[in-house]
């Protein structure tokens, strides 16, 4: 049975996966202590997420992360949409930034984003090595939108 819990305390134990979706620890430290941090688990654990606070009508998904061997069995789907759940009554809408690979930004599509906007370079920018995805050079971050309160 599906349970997600809200951590409070030592999210950095959870730090080998978040890793997986954003693979430099000191840009993890930027959002983790101040995000909230949900785990999902079935059985044991799954997929992670960290929501931070943008302003008074926006929240962003900084990080969502299921390990490999539960990818594609709707793990991440269930985690997203409890999240959109959660904070509908709190924002208008959810953002998220990704890099642009077509299989992610399906994904995002898939569970009601939209491209909103992208920081050129973000990748390149901010990031000690560079990132790569399904074999893709990640060079701009691809910022997407969801309205939490459409249907």
């Amino acid at each position: 049975m599906i349970q997600i819990q809200k951590i409070i305390d030592n999210k950095k134990q959870f730090l080998d996966l978040l890793l997986l979706a954003d693979e430099q620890e000191n840009m993890i430290d930027l959002y983790l202590p101040h995000g909230d941090l949900f785990a999902l688990y079935d059985n044991d654990l799954k997929s992670v997420c960290v929501v931070t606070h943008i302003d008074n009508n926006t929240c962003e998904l900084k990080n969502i992360a299921t390990y490999p061997q539960y990818q594609s069995k709707g793990y991440g789907r269930t985690l997203i949409h409890f999240i959109f759940d959660y904070y509908k009554h709190t924002y208008t809408n959810m953002l998220v930034g990704t890099g642009e690979t077509p299989r992610i930004l399906s994904f995002y599509k898939s569970c009601g984003f939209t491209i909103s906007h992208k920081i050129s370079n973000f990748f390149t920018d901010n990031y000690d090595q560079p990132m790569f995805e399904d074999n893709i050079q990640l060079i701009d971050m691809i910022y997407l939108t969801k309205n939490l309160h459409a249907k």
